[in-house]
Parts: C-alpha cells; structure tokens; sequence
C-alpha cells in the first residue's frame, strides 16, 4: 500500500498515481469513481461488491481485443469520502486501506487536505458482510482511496476525481457512481461496448433501475425520447459515464467541468438567488455545457442495459428535503438551458442535430409551463371530477353534494396547512404534519380514480340506452363524459402500460409486470403529494441554497453547548451572510405570492 498525504488543492500540480510509474505505464480505459459521504457498510459493500463483480466479467471476455485475463490492469477505481470526521467507522473497515498509524494533519507547516491510499486487493465483501476472493472469480482491483480531511461537497469529490487524478491516468472513459449503488453484473462492460461501437464524439447515460414507478417511467419515457434528440437534460448522479475527453475545458479554461466545478465556491459566495438554485442541479448543468460545448459536437446517449440498482429514502421528511433540492434545482436550471438556446449556435453540431435539440428545448419549455400550473391544474381536475357525480342522471342528491363540499374545503385546508408547515418549519420538526398530508392527498386520489371509473362505466350506459342497442365505439365518442374524461385517462394509463409492455423482456415479463402494477398503484397515490406537498416545499424554501445531506440533519453537541449574554455596551451588527441570507429570504417571499 501506498500512502500520500497532499497539502494542496485538487486544481494543483504535483499529484502521482502508482500507475504512471508501472514499466510500462498502465493507461486507464475505465475510471470509476465512487462518492461517498457517511453511508455505512452495507450501502459500501453493495456498490463495490458489484464494481468488483463488472471488472471480473470484463476479465472473462477472452475473445476481446482489449479486456481478456489481464483486463483489470486497464481499469482504476476511486474511491472518495467527503470528510475524514465524516466517514463511517465500519466502512473505513470494510474498505481495508485507512491506517490510523501513519496519517498526519500538517506536512512541512501545511495542513492536509486529503489523504490518499493506493493499493490492490482481490477480496471483497458482500452485503450480508461475507468474504469473496479468486475462488469466487474475483480478480484484483486497482483502488484510489482519497479521504479528504475536510467535509467540502460531492462536487468537491468529483473536483478531486477528475481535476487531480484525471490528468495522471489519462482514462479513455470515466463512470461515476454513489455509494448504495450497485451496477448491474455488466453493466460497465455494456457502457464500454457503447462506447466502443460509436466511436463519433458521444456520452453516455445509463439506466439508473427503477427504484418506483416514478423512475422506470423516466428511463422508459423520458429518456429513449432524449436519447433521439441527442440531449438527455439530467445525468444520474448515482450512475453515469462520459468520455474524459469531452468533459475538458478549451485554451481558456472555459467549458463544462469549469462550469460544473462553480457551483462549488458559488454557495455562500454573494451569487444571485437564481444561480444558486440553479447550481443545486449541476449535473443539469452539466449536460448543456456538454451538449452546447463551443466546438463541440457532443452528444448524450441512454443504453438501456448498463442498469444499476441505488438505494431509496424511506423516511418523509427526508424526502421532503431531497426533493426540495432537486425541484429547485430542475426547475431553474431548465430556464437556463431554455433560455440560453442560442449557446448550441457556438457548437459544431449538424443542421439536423440543432434543430431537434430546438424541438425539445420548446418541449421542455411547454413542461415548464405545466409545472408551474400543476398545483391549480391539479385542483381542477379534482374539482370537476367531484362535480360531475352531483348530476341527477348520475348521482345526485343533497348528500352528494354535501360529500363533494366537505371533500373541496378539506382539500383546500390540507393545502394550506402544507402552506404553513413550509414557512420556516424543518421537516424533521414536521413528520406527523407531512406523513398526514400524504395519507389525505392519497385519500383523495383513490376517490378521484373511482370517480372517473365510475363516471365511464355510466357513459358507456348511458350511450347503450340512447341507441337501444349495444353501444359501437363511434357511438363512445358522441358522449361527452366519456369522450372528456374516459378517453384522457386511458389514453395516458394505456401509454405507461404499453411503454412498459415494449421495455420489458418477454422472458421476464409476468413478474415484472406484477411489480410495475404495485409500483403504478403507489405512485397514482401518491402524485397529488408531489405536486401539494413537495412543489409547495420547494418553492416555499427558494431561498435555501444548501443541498440536503441525507442522514445527517442533527445538530452536534459533543464538543458542549455555549451561551452567550449580552453586556451593556454591546453592538449588533448583521454581518454578510446574514445579509445575503435576507435577499434570498426576500427573493422567497416575492417568488411565493406568485
């Protein structure tokens, strides 16, 4: 094993990597680097287990020019923990490299910013904490473990990975993955064959398994669609790989990684409310400057068999927190990449290529709009599927009417208790208000989903008994209950089901369809909570810039607690953060009026 302990930044000269000193030197194809924060050994184990499972796969592709028996030399792996106080116990454990022994803080009167491990291991640990090595097909890994002594961000781990490692190794393709993820047995190998097979200018985006129907829905739709335009407008975090090559700023230091890289010192910096929102989506970001690269013809591709599996939140209020992040950030980033559409103008894409990137930048567009009526829409489409139960040749009556009233108010009071619970309440301090909130919200959906059942059962009845005959399906259209409401629904739940009739392999259909139905219940259930509950948070907190950290919301006591007092002679004074604090509060409150 060796150890370095550097004194200087990721952008500084001076780093070294064992590989370059190899005779010959080792020329990285693959790097893969893996983010971590404070998850626990299980997340580690699942991500790197599965790592270490790929690398071995290309190591049997015997018949391959380039992988084969001695394919591990040609992959790096990284491993990068934002903060040594930060990291796991357990999974520096698991790791196998930290040596308490011979780290330091100071070198020659510098502190230490990161420290770094270099080594090869053949072992490695599953899951349920079992060891595996060569009689299990392992194969030797080169392992990276940089642990930076301070807790800087994931941008500043993706800064160590390819601003100071990137250059040393020099790979042809790089992978990025977050810890409590686990790549699919081939999926590394499948992004190289990608790769490898288009060898024009080309990034990839790989399929992040679904973890809900929310997401199967995004790799099913959204992202095919994208992939044909030849701009995918986010990059999983989790799992993703691009060329090295394309990720490089030009002569004068411009160009994606200086873009991507900003969103680092802009937080708490004096930027502007809309670019630190903004920045909370940087790899939106990302994928602009990539696609709208000065000279560039990049472009970003979807491969649907590098699949991977993450973990998922199962606690509301970290939901709630996570999803503020990305909402935010989406939501102003996507203003930015619409309205700056001029930018592809500068790139060296084809007619043809700039002129669809335009027809989803006016799709993306149209999206906008929906997403800042969703909550009004979303009434309404409540609204009149309520109301039209009150017809007499329906329902009718006083009592459903009465029902229809109660269920109105009822709706508008939850909203605006979701309203009040977003205005300076953290969500933690929230949990009963929030979980209430959802279970309402989804009380209210399956009602609306038996009202439009209900409403096209009685059109198909009553288009029967108008035409004393069975009822054709010309006949359907002449009804306007079923032609506005039964037709819409179906035409959107009849497009899921055949987008996930044509993903799916046939050999494994039976259960996965099983599944989907499950996932699609829960997800039907819980949309009003995204749009009511989450949009509301989102927007209610714009001016809160900082990125949610899973897990780690706690204030620490451990080094004890002061108070301080006032003297007679004291004077207050705001300082510059809580001036730039004001403006984004004030920036807040004008946003949420409108």
């Amino acid at each position: 094993m060796l150890y370095s302990a550097a004194t200087g930044d990721p952008n500084d000269n001076g780093f070294t990597l064992r590989q370059v000193h190899y005779d010959p030197p080792r020329r990285a194809k693959f790097f893969i680097v893996m983010t971590m924060y404070n998850e626990d050994d299980t997340l580690f184990a699942r991500t790197m287990h599965g790592v270490m499972k790929n690398i071995a796969y290309l190591c049997k592709r015997d018949r391959s020019k380039t992988w084969g028996k001695e394919g591990w030399k040609k992959v790096v792996v990284c491993i990068v923990s934002d903060g040594r106080q930060k990291v796991n116990s357990r999974t520096l454990s698991a790791i196998g490299a930290y040596q308490g022994s011979i780290v330091t803080n100071v070198v020659n009167g510098k502190p230490v910013s990161a420290h770094i491990y270099e080594y090869t291991t053949q072992i490695a640990v599953t899951e349920s904490n079992k060891i595996e090595g060569a009689e299990k097909g392992i194969v030797p890994v080169q392992i990276v473990f940089c642990l930076k002594e301070k807790n800087q961000k994931k941008i500043n781990s993706h800064r160590w990975f390819s601003n100071a490692f990137g250059p040393i190794l020099q790979p042809n393709v790089c992978v990025l993955l977050d810890v409590g993820t686990r790549p699919g047995p081939s999926s590394i190998y499948h992004l190289w064959k990608a790769f490898d097979i288009n060898s024009a200018p080309t990034l990839l985006n790989p399929l992040v398994a679904a973890q809900n129907s929310e997401y199967k829905m995004s790799n099913i739709l959204d992202k095919p669609l994208e992939s044909v335009f030849g701009y995918i407008t986010v990059l999983p975090g989790a799992s993703s790989a691009y060329r090295y090559i394309a990720l490089q700023n030009d002569a004068r230091g411009e160009g994606p990684l200086q873009k991507y890289f900003l969103g680092e010192t802009l937080h708490g910096a004096g930027a502007d409310i809309f670019t630190a929102n903004m920045y909370l989506a940087e790899d939106r970001i990302l994928c602009w400057e990539l696609v709208s690269k000065r000279g560039g013809s990049w472009v970003l591709y979807y491969v649907k068999s590098a699949y991977a599996v993450t973990d998922t939140l199962d606690q509301v209020p970290e939901l709630v927190s996570q999803r503020r992040t990305w909402l935010n950030g989406s939501f102003f980033a996507a203003i930015h990449g619409t309205v700056k559409f001029h930018y592809i103008y500068c790139s060296s894409h084809s007619f043809a290529r700039k002129f669809w990137i335009h027809v989803e930048l006016v799709y993306q567009a149209f999206n906008l709009i929906f997403s800042w009526f969703a909550l009004g829409n979303f009434f309404i489409s409540f609204f009149v599927l309520t109301t039209a139960f009150e017809d007499p040749t329906i329902i009718g009556g006083k009592g459903i009417e009465l029902f229809n009233t109660l269920l109105k108010y009822s709706y508008v009071g939850l909203l605006l208790t979701c309203f009040i619970l977003s205005l300076g309440n953290r969500p933690q301090r929230s949990n009963k208000g929030y979980t209430l909130g959802f279970i309402g919200f989804a009380t209210f959906t399956v009602y609306m989903t038996f009202a439009a059942i209900f409403l096209a059962v009685k059109g198909v009845q009553r288009v029967a008994a108008e035409k004393n005959r069975g009822a054709t399906f010309s006949d359907l259209f002449t009804n306007a209950i079923f032609r506005d409401i039964a037709i819409s629904i179906s035409a959107t739940v009849g497009l899921y089901v055949l987008a996930s009739i044509i993903h799916v392999r046939p050999s494994i259909f039976g259960c996965v369809y099983a599944r989907a139905v499950a996932d699609s219940l829960g997800t039907r259930c819980l949309a009003p909570s995204y749009i009511n509950i989450l949009n509301v948070y989102a927007f209610a907190n714009v001016h809160d810039v900082s990125w949610g950290t899973k897990g780690d919301n706690k204030v620490s006591t451990d080094l004890g607690v002061v108070e301080a007092s006032k003297g007679e002679n004291a004077v207050e004074e705001e300082d510059a953060a809580t001036k730039q604090e004001d403006y984004y509060r004030n920036f807040r409150t004008k946003y949420f009026r409108t």
